[in-house]
């Protein structure tokens, strides 16, 4: 008898049960995830907590805050405190930032010029900036010394009267934006020369065939080719000055009689000197709306004058 061979049903490779989208989705979630952790945990929840606190009561001994409502909200904004210090932030802002994007545009265009020991000279000039700023700090409050001090002794030889410097309500912030003038200015040379660099000397050629002078040249064509850089730097080094902390921490510690007292110092010594974490989350949401506002505001009207070509 013959037997019959039944054939064995063929089997066919089913698909994947997960679709080649959903496998990218999850490569780019595992990606990403380390991250959005990093930011929720180190940055939003942080923000939204310290926003919470200002609404609130607590010494950093008790183990809740107390809700206060408004309280600290009204009581910050009608002292005469803040608005010393919101006006001392703003100086402090403009003086530092403004001198130092004029002297640092001038030290890049000589810099810029084919010279002997310009390495060394621009190496020298960046030096400050990779310095801690209370290494800074410490430096010349020593030098401003009334008695000892290099500057000091400088100044009386000339005929200048005695002056102290750090403890003088007039001269104490002049003295601070200028240590931070002198510590930024080399950083600022350094992407300024960058930006020189970049800058096609085609342009500057044209320019001179069309019959430009320097001051032509550096308007019509260094300026714009430069625009890029100074925006950066600009928004920037304002985010820098708000945040500046170590430099008057060391030298004037707020003083004397709140002139050298910033927004970002304020908030140290509500919550580190007068134990108030309250109101310090106060000082520092407003310090946050505040330079939220003006990064806004820069790159809403002034990005558009910035020439990327």
């Amino acid at each position: 008898m013959q037997s019959i061979r039944v054939p064995r049903p063929t089997t066919v490779a089913s698909p994947s049960a997960t679709p080649a989208w959903s496998r990218d989705l999850l490569i780019f979630i595992a990606f990403i995830a380390p991250n959005v952790v990093t930011l929720c945990v180190f940055s939003y929840w942080p923000m939204v907590r310290n926003l919470w606190l200002s609404f609130t009561y607590w010494d950093m001994i008790a183990p809740e805050p107390l809700w206060i409502g408004l309280d600290n909200w009204v009581e910050v904004l009608t002292s005469a405190t803040f608005w010393t210090v919101l006006r001392n932030t703003l100086v402090f802002t403009v003086g530092s930032v403004g001198i130092t994007i004029m002297i640092s545009l001038a030290l890049s265009l000589l810099l810029n010029q084919k010279r002997v020991g310009r390495n060394l000279v621009r190496a020298a000039m960046f030096a400050p900036a990779i310095l801690p700023g209370s290494a800074i700090a410490l430096v010349w409050t020593f030098l401003l010394a009334p008695y000892y001090g290099l500057i000091s002794q400088a100044a009386t030889s000339l005929g200048m009267p005695m002056t102290r410097w750090q403890n003088d309500p007039v001269w104490a912030m002049p003295t601070v934006i200028l240590v931070v003038i002198w510590k930024t200015t080399g950083y600022d040379a350094v992407i300024f020369l960058a930006g020189l660099q970049g800058i096609p000397r085609e342009l500057y050629e044209a320019a001179r065939v069309d019959g430009a002078n320097a001051w032509q040249r550096f308007v019509n064509v260094t300026v714009p080719g430069l625009s890029p850089v100074a925006f950066f730097l600009t928004v920037t080094s304002i985010l820098s000055s708000f945040q500046a902390f170590d430099v008057i921490r060391v030298m004037t510690g707020g003083g004397p009689v709140f002139a050298t007292t910033t927004l970002i110092y304020q908030v140290y010594s509500e919550a580190f000197v007068g134990f108030n974490a309250g109101r310090a989350a106060t000082y520092a949401t407003i310090l946050f709306g505040l330079m939220l506002a003006i990064t806004v505001v820069q790159i809403r009207m002034v990005e558009k004058r910035v020439t990327y070509e």
